[in-house]
């Protein structure tokens, strides 16, 4: 008896054909589109809240420092004191930088943007990581891109003012090492505190652009370095990371409180882009401003800078009443960095040393169970035709 064969007509023909997966058409921008399952963090626009595995996103700031934050995302849980002694002992052995990094960074344009300064001396790091394929070692790399980006910003900032670099101190916290590597001092608690805080702001939200890129690297089963490389390039656009500069150029750009108002119906009568307004997924207010306006008008107190909460109020006044739209995160954290000191071109840098967090926590949640990312797309451009040879054109 003969047995017949089974299946697809193409199947019994070719025994390696695949067929088409099923088709979903979704928004421009993959917008509501759910690809994947994470533990990290999840965001909830019906009630404009932000979770870190569990904890609400404002309760991690007020109560915990950023270095427990950052244990959280990569370890599931807060840690206990002996915990955190251990992982912040090991963070600060990993904070110094070898000599030809920083020739590196120094050697590099005076006018490029720090943020092109970061991913080149993130992917240096990779270079001389001799485990850099090798997976097991990822949580460790993690940590020490946690450790060392930092002390690269510091860098940047330091040689392109043409000063002398500032070691890290390893008795320091990272909040308090980056103020002594960056003006050779730390200031005072509050303000060290509200930059601690606007660290944990910053530190995750789910499936974001700069997040999504570093999964989608990491599908293909590159490494980490190129994950975050790839996470700083996207962090750098205006329309993502590089929002909080673009605020406070529109504030410097007003200049005077008085005119925030006029200066904000001008702008959404011509339709202008106005930056640190609105967000894909919240749609009544981001949950993380509470916070961060409330550290940067402790700024404001402390620094005399209240001309720019004066002007954040009436421009969150005028968009919310013309377009019931709200500010994101980057909007008070703009003014707040400046207000510390920091030149404005290093606001997203310090996103970056932030968001690695998030980051690493995604790229080894991706690694473990992971499938490429491989979406399909919808051709519109001409139907196909004969190619003519040159003669005939």
């Amino acid at each position: 008896m003969i047995n017949k064969p089974t299946g697809s007509p193409e199947k019994m023909v070719n025994p390696d054909y695949v067929p088409e997966p099923e088709k979903m058409n979704v928004k421009k921008g993959l917008e509501g589109c759910v690809i994947d399952q994470t533990m990290v963090s999840k965001v909830t626009p019906e009630t404009n809240s932000l979770i870190y595995r569990g904890y609400p996103v404002q309760d991690l700031a007020e109560t915990c420092r950023f270095e427990e934050v950052a244990y959280l995302l990569y370890n599931g849980e807060l840690p206990n004191k002996s915990q955190l002694e251990t992982f912040e002992k090991a963070e600060r052995n990993y904070r110094d930088i070898s000599k030809n990094n920083l020739q590196v960074i120094k050697l590099l344009p005076a006018k490029c943007h720090p943020m092109d300064s970061i991913r080149t001396g993130v992917s240096f790091l990779g270079c001389e990581d001799e485990r850099v394929w090798d997976k097991t070692a990822n949580e460790d790399k993690a940590l020490r891109l946690l450790a060392k980006i930092p002390t690269l910003i510091a860098a940047d900032y330091r040689f392109k003012k043409g000063m002398d670099f500032i070691a890290p101190d390893k008795s320091l916290s990272i909040a308090e090492n980056f103020f002594h590597m960056c003006f050779g001092k730390i200031p005072q608690k509050e303000i060290v505190r509200a930059f601690d805080v606007s660290l944990t702001l910053y530190a995750e939200h789910s499936f974001n652009a700069s997040t999504f890129t570093t999964r989608v690297v990491t599908s293909t089963e590159s490494d980490l370095y190129s994950a975050t490389v790839a996470g700083i390039g996207a962090l750098k656009g205006p329309l993502h990371g590089g929002a909080n500069e673009q605020v406070m150029h529109m504030m410097l750009e007003i200049g005077d409180p008085a005119k925030a108002t006029d200066w904000m119906l001008k702008a959404l009568d011509q339709k202008r882009k106005v930056m640190g307004f609105g967000h894909r997924v919240y749609k009544y207010g981001d949950s993380r401003v509470p916070t961060m306006k409330k550290y940067a008008q402790k700024m404001a107190d402390l620094t005399g800078g209240q001309k720019w909460m004066t002007m954040y109020e009436s421009l969150e006044d005028v968009m919310a009443e013309k377009k019931k739209i709200y500010p994101n995160l980057d909007f008070p954290a703009g003014p707040a960095y400046y207000m510390m000191g920091f030149e404005i071109d290093f606001f997203t840098p310090i996103f970056v040393m932030a968001r690695t967090t998030g980051w690493s926590a995604h790229i080894l949640e991706q690694a473990k169970n992971n499938r490429i990312i491989r979406p399909l797309s919808e051709y519109t451009g001409t139907a196909e035709r004969k190619v003519r040879t040159l003669s005939e054109r």
